[in-house]
């Protein structure tokens, strides 16, 4: 079976949602692999309604695709259901949405981690979004990134 793949080589805000909105109904699933919700993506549709959207893949917008939140995903709970109820909320079907059992869970804890390293950090700091991606996912795979296990 042919597959379409997108894939973003420079790790941040390259239209990766706009081109997966233009595929529109070319393709059954549309895989979020990995990321949080430090960035977004807004889809406008052909009505000129826009949606903004953080986790949640932006096929959810498009009839009968299949949407998943892949294991490679940081999810914050508190942003998934804000999104899935403003989703809701507007009349989009969002019961194809699967979530991997294994994607990382963002805790409160590693928003804390996020804004103090980043204070202690000085002139050396990254600018991070302070959403707590970076800790959550070191928390999963220390040896990506820097250091040890945050917990």
């Amino acid at each position: 079976m042919p597959a379409i793949v997108l894939i973003g080589a420079q790790w941040g805000d390259e239209g990766k949602g706009k081109a997966t909105d233009l595929l529109g109904g070319r393709v059954q699933w549309v895989v979020r692999y990995q990321g949080g919700n430090n960035a977004g993506h807004t889809v406008v549709l052909p009505t000129g309604e826009n949606f903004a959207l953080h986790l949640i893949p932006s096929g959810v917008l498009t009839p009968g695709v299949t949407n998943v939140i892949g294991n490679g995903v940081v999810i914050d709970p508190g942003v998934l259901l804000d999104e899935l109820h403003g989703l809701e909320e507007r009349g989009v079907d969002t019961s194809k949405l699967l979530i991997s059992a294994d994607a990382h869970l963002l805790m409160p804890y590693h928003v804390a981690i996020d804004k103090v390293t980043e204070r202690y950090m000085g002139s050396k700091k990254i600018g991070t979004t302070g959403r707590g991606i970076g800790p959550a996912t070191r928390t999963r795979w220390p040896a990506w990134g820097s250091g040890s296990p945050m917990c």
